[in-house]
């Protein structure tokens, strides 16, 4: 019998609603050295972007900024986070109910964020059990979404190949790079109105919908496997 899929969760959007506070504290920060931004340019350019790429961006918008300063801004701001998280973060709505009834399944974390963030935000929402220390960060990595290196890291890690992992991310990065990475993929849609699933993704709207798709994709397998 074939091992159950392993599944490789994003975290901010999918798993948390870190998005908000994260948009939040972007705002104060980097307006503050003098590149503006709105907390809704994360959510409608930049979301699952990697925090240096944003400010790449907007650098060559409005101007460069003296790189010790943003040293700074990137420490304090990270600060900053860490304690909003701590306090005010939540699970995205389906979530705990989705992992709860997925929890036969080998699972882990995979972020463009440090590992430090990854684990603060799982803890303030009671899901670091599920995870243990199956926590994958593109700075530890040193390979960043939409690249599929980090998903396929992660997968070698816990010891699956790609084609037996499905990765669920609500990011279009991250899709990508899962999509990229041959993985079976899961898009947490959240903003169908206004944001496309890319082909070859599995779109679902709610985490509420995820047991049914995975039950459906291990259905499948079986039936592929027994055929073979």
């Amino acid at each position: 019998m074939a091992r159950p899929l392993c599944l490789l969760f994003d975290c901010d959007g999918t798993l948390v609603d870190s998005e908000p506070l994260l948009a939040s504290e972007m705002e104060t920060s980097l307006t503050a050295v003098g590149l503006p931004f709105r907390a809704s340019d994360y959510i409608g350019e930049f979301r699952g972007a990697r925090f240096r790429h944003i400010v790449a961006e907007l650098e060559r918008r409005h101007g460069a900024v003296d790189a010790d300063r943003l040293e700074v801004l990137e420490r304090d701001m990270r600060a900053n986070l860490n304690r909003r998280l701590a306090t005010d973060l939540t699970p995205i709505t389906g979530a705990t109910e989705a992992l709860a009834a997925l929890a036969g399944h080998p699972m882990g974390v995979v972020s463009n964020g440090p590992v430090n963030k990854i684990r603060t935000s799982l803890i303030a929402t009671d899901l670091e059990a599920l995870f243990g220390d199956y926590l994958f960060s593109a700075y530890e990595a040193q390979c960043w979404k939409p690249d599929p290196c980090l998903y396929r890291h992660a997968a070698a890690l816990m010891g699956y190949a790609p084609e037996d992992c499905v990765a669920i991310d609500d990011a279009l990065v991250g899709v990508q790079a899962a999509l990229d990475a041959g993985m079976t993929v899961i898009h947490l849609n959240r903003f169908p109105d206004a944001e496309q699933t890319p082909e070859g993704a599995i779109m679902i709207t709610s985490m509420f919908q995820l047991p049914t798709v995975i039950s459906n994709l291990e259905k499948n397998r079986s039936v592929a496997v027994s055929r073979a």
